[in-house]
């Protein structure tokens, strides 16, 4: 079974329809894409997190 669960990109309703029953825009499906070990952008991704700070929590 696939998710059809989508998201507006304005308004942050969820909806099963391809536009925003409340504001009209479009939205888009919020899954993330799926894990490959040959991910092209993975060190870039990792390197974005690092510098934002995503890394440094304590435990």
């Amino acid at each position: 079974m696939k998710v059809k669960l989508r998201k507006c990109r304005v308004c942050g309703m969820y909806t099963l329809k391809e536009s925003c029953p409340k504001c009209g825009e479009d939205t888009f499906m919020p899954i993330p894409p799926r894990f490959s070990p040959e991910d092209p952008y993975g060190k870039y991704r990792r390197r974005l997190r690092k510098e934002k700070g995503f890394f440094n929590f304590r435990r």
